[in-house]
């Protein structure tokens, strides 16, 4: 019995058994102890269902209907049915169940409708009658839970416990999808505290994991506008408009180039898990003297809180160190392996409150002693085909990245030949023009030769009639000063007629010499034109006949690509990393652990502080004294168990 006087054993009903394997054993009423505070108390290691087993006999009929299946477990049962809603993180689905239908057989018919099999993580959750978050008993019948009264019934597929390492951890696709869908929506809704600048960092893979390669063609400006892209809180502390924020989103967007969805998804949980509130459940509690803590739950062991700051533990146990579990009504006992320490003793408000921590803490320390252990045949499996689907996904982006790349270099070269081909035509077409300008000229040239030759032809004509009237001026003026009988004043009149012959062959002389000075120059020209109308008829036949050199057959990288490839395809290291060896994916990348800081900077030009909450305060403190997530809980739990426990009843 609980109480441990007694040793009887009791066998739980033949329906539990078929129902699940997780069975609830009814704690029996003992003479030593009041029924009415009966206290409960169970070693840890039976909360998560065994791998790789039937997980319940119940018949299963799945009708045409993909989101409405009908779950009974007798046909000899006459059928009371009702309606009711799962919601996982990105569907909705509607099942018909019966009244004796139990919390495995829906869990199960879940799983295997959205092809889960790493369901050691997740629950069904619902809202109470007092609209308090509860999860469903795997073996107890759905109907008897307190659920809330609305119709139809609503459950919610959720994560339960929080691997320690994703990126060994998480297997399948679908379960890093879910997973990434419900750690994105809890850090918008500010459930886990993220700073501004790796909120900014967490956007950008959201993106890639949602529109694949950044492409400038169809992402422009704005495309984001639709998204929940940052907690509200980081939008009100910063002067920035929102264009300017999703400006801050591409720009680290466009890095991810080449990076697969499911990889930027796996990528964001890898950067999300670092931060101090993730996977972890929170409770009040009060210490023995009546402190106000927060107890933090999670894959790692149990952390404790001051009230007034959620993001940093001052003590810490982890699940190697407990031993055994209980609780008594509002009172939570855990007796840690060193025997010499006291038992760590809080106080919660309410029983039910006990109850929720008892099942986190054997799920969690469950899950915890799994990883310590070689993977089952299963998991060796479905890491096994994980690996083959991945590689094979791997290798299919190669070859589409090959072809992609491919087709943008025969693009960019037929561009570049059409480009080269148009300024072949311009340039053909200017010679063209220039080789019909040179031939109109030369015609131009050619007939005011001829007409010059003409109008030499008809000078030379005038110069020979004035030179013979000259000779006929001059012969008669001299016979006329021979003869005796002329006067003086027919003397003096053959003489000016004669100086005026001379003087016309005189000027009709000059004007021959100008004009066939002017041939001579428009004969030059003429040569000239002939010249620039045969070089420009060899520019067009050179522009026209000149094709341009294309080398089609380029290097595409394709060893670099393999090479990356094999890098990306190996298989994760199977052992398993203790907290001493944790690094956080900044600590591991310096280039962007420094892109970060300057973006912190950048960010903080911007800041208000005076909309500081008090863990940005707690935060800003933290990176200023060098501390992280694991940094912390190597400080905190260094020391014995006795100590801590110790330090934890003085708080």
């Amino acid at each position: 019995c609980a109480v441990g006087c007694c040793t009887q054993a009791f066998r739980p009903p033949a329906a539990c058994l078929l129902a699940s394997e997780t069975v609830a054993v009814p704690i029996p009423t003992h003479p030593c102890s009041s029924p009415q505070r009966q206290p409960f108390k169970e070693k840890l290691g039976s909360a998560v269902p065994a791998l790789g087993k039937n997980p319940s006999s119940a018949c299963i009929d799945r009708r045409k209907d993909f989101n409405r299946v009908h779950i009974h477990t007798s046909a000899a049962m006459p059928p009371k049915q009702l309606s009711l809603k799962v919601l996982t993180m990105d569907s909705e689905l509607e099942f018909v169940i019966q009244t004796s239908t139990i919390g495995k057989q829906l869990f199960d018919q879940v799983a295997k409708t959205i092809g889960l099999r790493e369901v050691w993580f997740f629950g069904l959750q619902y809202q109470d009658s007092k609209d308090a978050i509860s999860w469903l008993k795997m073996n107890k019948k759905v109907l008897e839970h307190d659920l809330k009264k609305d119709a139809p019934l609503a459950l919610k597929f959720r994560v339960k416990f929080f691997p320690e390492d994703v990126a060994e951890e998480l297997i399948q696709e679908v379960t890093q999808r879910l997973f990434f869908l419900q750690v994105k929506e809890s850090i918008l809704t500010e459930d886990i505290y993220c700073p501004p600048e790796t909120s900014v960092l967490l956007a950008s893979y959201a993106a890639q994991a949602k529109y694949g390669d950044f492409n400038p063609e169809t992402h422009r400006p704005g495309f984001l506008s639709g998204e929940r892209l940052l907690p509200q809180r980081v939008f009100e502390q910063h002067t920035m408009t929102r264009a300017q924020w999703e400006e801050r989103v591409s720009d680290w967007y466009r890095e991810h180039r080449g990076m697969l969805r499911e990889d930027a998804r796996l990528e964001y949980l890898k950067l999300a898990q670092d931060l101090e509130m993730y996977g972890v459940n929170y409770f009040e509690i009060k210490n023995k003297k009546g402190t106000a803590l927060w107890l933090g739950v999670d894959a790692l062991g149990l952390n404790i809180y001051e009230h007034d700051d959620r993001l940093t533990p001052k003590i810490s146990f982890p699940w190697g160190e407990i031993r055994n579990i209980s609780y008594n009504e509002k009172k939570f006992i855990i007796k840690p392996i060193d025997k010499k320490a006291p038992d760590f003793v809080f106080y919660v408000a309410r029983l039910k409150i006990n109850k929720r921590i008892l099942a986190l803490c054997m799920g969690n320390h469950e899950l915890h002693r799994r990883r310590r252990h070689p993977d089952s045949i299963e998991i060796q499996q479905m890491k096994a085909q994980a690996r083959e689907e991945k590689a094979q996904r791997h290798a299919e982006r190669a070859q589409y990245a090959r072809e992609r790349q491919a087709r943008e270099l025969e693009e960019r070269r037929r561009r570049e030949l059409e480009e080269r081909l148009r300024a072949f035509e311009l340039e053909a077409r200017a010679a063209a023009e220039a080789l019909e300008r040179s031939e109109q000229q030369a015609r131009e040239l050619e007939e005011q030769v001829r007409h010059a030759a003409e109008e030499a032809a008809r000078r030379e004509e005038m110069r020979a009639e004035a030179v013979r009237a000259q000779q006929e001026a001059e012969d008669l003026l001299r016979r006329y000063e021979n003869a005796s009988g002329a006067s003086p004043e027919e003397r003096e009149l053959m003489r000016q007629k004669s100086l005026a012959a001379r003087s016309r062959a005189d000027r009709m002389s000059a004007d021959a010499a100008a004009k066939d000075t002017e041939s001579r120059e428009l004969q030059q020209r003429l040569v000239s034109a002939k010249r620039e109308q045969l070089q420009r008829a060899r520019d067009l036949m050179q522009a026209t006949s000149s094709v341009p050199e294309i080398d089609i057959d380029g290097d595409m990288g394709d060893e670099n690509m393999e090479q990356e490839l094999d890098e990306m395809g190996k298989p994760s290291n199977p052992n398993y990393r203790s907290l001493e060896d944790r690094q956080t994916q900044l600590e591991k990348n310096r280039r962007m652990r420094e892109q970060l800081e300057e973006l912190a900077r950048n960010l903080d030009a911007t800041r208000d502080s005076t909309k500081d909450t008090h863990l940005d305060k707690v935060h800003q403190a933290n990176v200023i004294a060098g501390r992280d997530k694991f940094k912390t809980l190597r400080h905190i739990r260094s020391g014995n168990t006795r100590k801590r426990i110790l330090d934890y009843e003085n708080m």
